[in-house]
């Protein structure tokens, strides 16, 4: 007879239960803002902040179409032995800065937007992290508060590299700098990856940089102090608007628990089913979570008239749409895109606040054109794919003319650029110095420099002077070359040399003192010698027997 097993024993042998995330999140646009760039959305197996850049040139706009295009991950039916969840995570962020870049192609005064990601998910009993950016991840786990991420900003690459201590960081000039971050910058944007083991009861939280500005001690007494994930978010905006909120704030809060029975059948939203698509001045209500007050601003920047075109659905998907008749509402496409990803939205228990909450309240979602409403809404709204067949062609001149607009303005800067060099190179060779060629005094056509490999001057002519002959100044002054007007002034100059030893300007005369006369039987270099001496000297009162050499002589 089997003996009855303690439980604890049934504990032990029990099957585990998968693991979830019980969240809250709260936006804020803080007291100094205009407009809130945080995005944030939560779930059950997905935490993603993004904190956009860019001010009126589209912070906003990067922050949301980021998040938005993540949304879909947020599930735990990832294949485990191809890894999937090993990867999808990083690819997704690849794609979502693929989209950043689509979006400034397709509207230029975008262009400069980015954003911060920073974005957990919960899948296998594993938590596969990501982060790029200065939004932070901290974790609470048996009693230990740390942050995980790492700041990609220049203060940290100084006190990593110890130029800096960290109580220095917060009032540093450039403590906002950012090195690295999605956008239309880099095509592949270097990500800070981990596959992390995650047990039950600890606690995560995920923030923008408007949290820095509680200190940090107080963050972690609040975070491990407060039971309740919604007050804990609540408490740090609040904290956040106490300390003066010169930015926007974005929270999220997260516990890791055990499903339970109750979980499986519990919603968190409503779910609405999918109006007919029309033509419609405003888009239906939102079915997810409302954000907090001031969480954000009517998202502002809205996807180009080419993004409005409706799409046909692919057959067999896309139950409840309908094809969509003929209308000139421009956005049209934007009110289907917002449908397809509110009934995303409201098949699973999330929250969605800031700017992203903003777009899919507003109907103006970022999107790209080409892509069909009824794929899911990640898909559709984001990712890249081949455009439609029947696609109009009316919208491809636009692209061509731009290209070639940008061609042509390249030529011509080209074509400038090299007429200012040959104007410049011509200009050099109406120039002329002495200098020195194998030991003796020459004449140079140009500029005694280079231009990289390529020699700005050319031989004109080798002269008879040895440089040896010369004194030690004049033989300095040669080696470092003496500048001319002309031909003929480079001339004079070698006459001078060659008569007395120096290099005089063209307007002096030459007077050589009776004492310093040669006689016949010295040699050159007394000769020179003596010359340069007599320019030291005071003119004698008495007239010089010799005759007096000017430039102008010939």
């Amino acid at each position: 007879m089997a003996t009855p097993e303690s439980p604890a024993e049934e504990a032990a042998t029990a099957p585990k239960r998968p693991l979830i995330m019980r969240y809250a999140a709260r936006s804020d646009v803080g007291r100094v803002r205009a407009k809130n760039d945080d995005s944030a959305y939560v779930g059950r197996h997905l935490a993603v902040v993004a904190d956009g850049m860019g001010g009126h040139a589209g912070g906003d706009v990067a922050s949301a179409a980021t998040v938005l295009d993540m949304i879909h991950l947020d599930r735990d039916d990832y294949d485990a032995e191809t890894g999937e969840a090993d990867t999808v995570l990083a690819d997704e962020i690849q794609t979502a800065n693929s989209l950043l870049s689509e979006l400034v192609h397709m509207n230029p005064k975008l262009a400069g937007m980015g954003t911060t990601v920073t974005a957990l998910l919960l899948a296998g009993g594993r938590l596969h992290f990501a982060h790029i950016g200065d939004s932070r991840a901290y974790r609470l786990r048996n009693g230990e508060f740390e942050q995980v991420s790492v700041d990609h900003t220049f203060v940290q690459r100084l006190i990593d590299e110890g130029r800096l201590r960290p109580e220095e960081a917060e009032t540093h000039p450039h403590k906002n700098v950012l090195m690295r971050v999605l956008g239309d910058v880099d095509a592949s944007p270097e990500l800070d990856l981990d596959v992390l083991e995650v047990q039950p009861g600890e606690r995560w939280l995920l923030c923008s940089d408007g949290l820095n500005y509680v200190a940090g001690h107080v963050v972690e007494r609040t975070v491990r102090e407060t039971k309740s994930l919604r007050e804990c978010a609540d408490t740090l905006v609040e904290l956040t608007l106490k300390a003066g909120a010169p930015d926007n704030v974005t929270v999220v809060m997260v516990d890791i628990a055990e499903q339970t029975p109750d979980d499986v059948s519990t919603a968190a939203v409503e779910v609405i089913p999918t109006p007919v698509a029309a033509p419609a001045p405003q888009p239906p209500a939102v079915s997810a979570a409302p954000s907090a007050p001031g969480s954000g601003s009517v998202f502002a920047a809205k996807a180009p008239d080419a993004a409005g075109l409706p799409d046909k659905p692919q057959d067999g998907s896309g139950e409840g749409h309908k094809e969509p008749q003929p209308s000139t509402d421009p956005h049209l496409g934007e009110h289907l895109s917002a449908e397809v990803l509110r009934e995303e939205l409201s098949t699973r228990p999330h929250e969605l606040v800031g700017a992203a909450a903003s777009a899919a309240a507003s109907g103006s979602i970022p999107s790209i054109a080409g892509r069909t409403v009824a794929r899911r809404a990640a898909t559709v709204l984001t990712h890249k794919a081949d455009p439609d067949k029947d696609e109009p062609d009316e919208f491809k001149p636009p692209v061509r003319r731009r290209r070639w607009l940008t061609v042509s303005i390249a030529a011509a800067i080209v074509a400038v650029l090299g007429i200012g060099l040959w104007l410049g190179y011509a200009w050099t060779q109406t120039r002329y110095y002495v200098g020195e060629y194998d030991q003796r005094v020459a004449i140079f056509n140009g500029v005694s420099q280079r231009l990289g490999p390529i020699p700005l001057s050319t031989l004109e002519t080798v002269t008879d002077i040895r440089m040896s002959d010369l004194p030690e100044f004049s033989q300095q002054r040669v080696r470092q070359t003496v500048p001319a007007r002309d031909l003929y002034d480079a001339q004079r100059i070698v006459k001078n040399l060659e008569r007395t030893g120096t290099t005089a300007p063209a307007d002096e005369c030459l007077t050589p003192s009776p004492t310093a006369t040669p006689s016949a039987s010295a040699s050159p270099r007394s000769s020179a010698s003596a010359g340069a001496a007599a320019r030291t000297k005071s003119p004698s009162p008495t007239p010089s027997p010799t005759p007096t050499y000017c430039e102008g002589d010939k």
